[in-house]
């Protein structure tokens, strides 16, 4: 998903620019922590006859259309009903080189976040046996790292680890690895890489990878065994889930039939391994497999599908590790995933026992595929339960108090990425008695969404929900995550407009100051100490000019932008975090520089202010870049 967010943001500025490995070892599990798997569920048959008809002819027509349409090379769809698989069945191929097809009993494809659920049900399995507590401070059970106290008295809890409330920042710089025998231990690259807390626990949701890793941690910790071996022992083995693993490096068994990944460009992917296993670094499943699993994770009372957290009570929101996504009149959980080169969607109606579970091993034009695998599912309840009918609307007033951008909660306050949030504002604006919205909608055709109020402040599109409180908006679409209405100087057009006028400037400079001070050379007028000044000028306009175009370069590649955010390996990616630092020296002597050339007259009052320009130009493209964490 970041590399759809992050391509083209840098698109203006440079268009003015250019102007093997041992299978698992058997750990035994302590028999303190030897507790009951999930049992198989007795769930009541969907109220529709020939449910696997139905669903056949959905995903029939919907896959073949996906992989043409966004050039994915292959998909897998098993269907749970009733208390057995209904349907299972794979699409086009797992290796474009060797034609092998998909099947959904032996290809194995990276779970990705999907694996949080199985983190989930790890945690639950130990408090219901007693070594758990889910409301009390997560460094009662940490040994070898300590959670920072940000916030005195409102400790991180499991129940925040949970469900993304925990108040951790994203990091997705550098969080994973090409070769999985380079894979840290979870604890050590927990303690190294312990982002900050920017929230108090319990107040906003944003998306936590480091959350999970960290409660697979307390798992492993309190079991007495690493995290793989305890989720090998008491989930995988009692469901029959033999063709899935936590473990890094892959299994030979497994890793045979793994398969592989693609970018955009065809190219293969590479990042989907890492330390953080919880979360679904490296962790393989096969379709069926993921069958069993849906069919125990279906049990009547499971408390992991469950409402533990809403934003606002007038919305749904999380259960533990699952989101809730209500449909056509359904109680709808799912939980999704993505790594380079695989995207995978597990959705249970655990009110009548369906479970669908769908997987892709291609990012898709666009990086479609995460959307394609939502619409797929939503495509199978809409056909087995059509709606009812939409929720009474009321004319809408006072709707100017919601207008305004609006940015997500889960960004980095560390590194880069945080520029995502140039390209991923959410604006609300007025259409009469109507809401519009751009920027909440997953469907790369649907732009722009029409709401209507339900009650104040509570609007609909017909399909989703979203709701403001205090100035924050949430959503149906994401339970994960709120928006934050900005201030002015906030504005990404204000950061956008203030960089591509700056860069304008600077490429005058850079292009004008060589023939200025040739002319200056020959009528010998300038000294050695304005020479230096222009010098000065001429390096910094040149270094920030090749730092909008590397960075544009790196988001550019569209393809291999996820690789090279996870890996964090690039060396363009690390040239253009170098330029900026560089040029804030020069700034520095550029400032001095132009206080001189006031004071004591350099060059005409043209020039003074065409430098003066050029400085605060350099300025103002600088403060840009360290309010998106690019300097320094």
């Amino acid at each position: 998903m970041i590399k759809r967010l992050l391509a083209i943001v840098l698109s203006v500025l440079v268009g003015l620019v250019v102007v093997a490995a041992p299978a698992r070892a058997e750990v035994p599990v302590p028999p303190r922590a030897e507790v009951a798997a999930p049992a198989l569920a007795e769930v009541p048959v969907p109220p529709r006859a020939k449910v696997a008809d139905q669903v056949g002819a959905v995903v029939d027509e919907v896959v073949a259309r996906q992989l043409t349409e966004y050039q994915i090379p292959g998909a897998a769809v098993v269907v749970v009903s009733g208390g057995r698989q209904v349907f299972g069945k794979g699409y086009g191929v797992a290796d474009v080189s060797a034609g092998t097809p998909v099947t959904v009993d032996r290809t194995g494809f990276f779970m990705a976040s999907v694996a949080k659920v199985f983190t989930a049900e790890a945690v639950q399995q130990l408090v219901e046996a007693g070594r758990l507590d889910l409301d009390v401070d997560v460094n009662r059970y940490l040994a070898d790292l300590r959670i920072q106290d940000t916030y005195p008295g409102r400790p991180v809890t499991l129940r925040r680890l949970l469900t993304h409330t925990s108040g951790f920042a994203d990091t997705p710089l550098g969080v994973a690895v090409a070769d999985p025998a380079g894979v840290a231990p979870l604890g050590a690259w927990l303690r190294d890489n312990q982002p900050p807390r920017v929230r108090p626990p319990g107040t906003l949701a944003a998306y936590d990878n480091y959350g999970f890793a960290l409660a697979g941690h307390i798992v492993e910790t309190v079991a007495g065994t690493d995290f793989a071996s305890y989720v090998d022992r008491q989930i995988l083995r009692p469901l029959g889930m033999t063709g899935t693993t936590f473990a890094q490096p892959t299994p030979e068994g497994v890793r045979a039939t793994l398969a592989r990944g693609y970018r955009a460009d065809g190219v293969e992917a590479r990042g989907q391994y890492g330390a953080m296993s919880p979360t679904g670094a490296g962790v393989v499943t096969t379709p069926a497999d993921m069958g069993r699993f849906m069919l125990a994770a279906l049990r009547p009372g499971n408390p992991l599908t469950a409402q533990h957290s809403t934003q606002d009570p007038r919305l749904p929101g999380m259960g533990y590790g699952y989101e809730q996504h209500p449909r056509a009149g359904q109680a709808v959980v799912n939980k999704d995933g993505d790594v380079p080169g695989f995207h995978d969607i597990m959705a249970l109606l655990p009110e009548t026992g369906l479970g669908i579970y769908v997987a892709y091993n291609g990012d898709g034009l666009g990086s479609a595929a995460n959307f394609a695998a939502h619409d797929l599912v939503d495509r199978i309840v809409d056909r087995l339960y059509p709606s009812s009918g939409q929720a009474p609307t009321t004319a809408g007033t006072g709707l100017d108090a919601f207008a305004g951008t609006y940015r997500t909660t889960r960004y980095s306050h560390t590194d880069f990425t945080k520029l995502a949030t140039l390209t991923t504002a959410v604006t609300v604006g007025v259409d009469g008695d109507e809401l519009t919205t751009t920027g909440l909608s997953a469907d790369p055709a649907l732009t722009e969404q029409h709401w209507r109020q339900v009650e104040p402040g509570l609007f609909t599109d017909g399909r989703e929900r979203i709701a403001f409180r205090d100035g924050v908006l949430f959503s149906t679409a994401n339970p994960t995550v709120a928006y934050q209405k900005l201030s002015w100087y906030a504005q990404p057009t204000l950061h956008m407009a203030v960089a591509v006028g700056a860069v304008l400037v600077l490429l005058v400079g850079l292009l004008w100051w060589p023939i200025a001070a040739l002319v200056r050379r020959r009528r010998g007028r300038s000294g050695v100490v304005p020479r230096l000044a222009v010098l000065a000028g001429w390096t910094t306009a040149g270094l920030l000019v090749a730092f909008v175009a590397v960075l544009g370069m790196i988001l550019g590649d569209s393809a291999g932008l996820d690789e090279r955010i996870f890996l964090g390996d690039s060396s363009l990616l690390t040239i253009a975090l170098v330029l900026p630092v560089v040029a804030a020296v020069t700034t520095a002597a550029m400032l001095a520089a132009t206080v001189s050339a006031w004071v004591r007259g350099w060059w005409r009052r043209a020039g003074r202010i065409g430098y003066t320009g050029v400085t605060a130009s350099a300025v103002a493209l600088l403060g840009v870049a360290a309010a998106y964490n690019l300097v320094g």
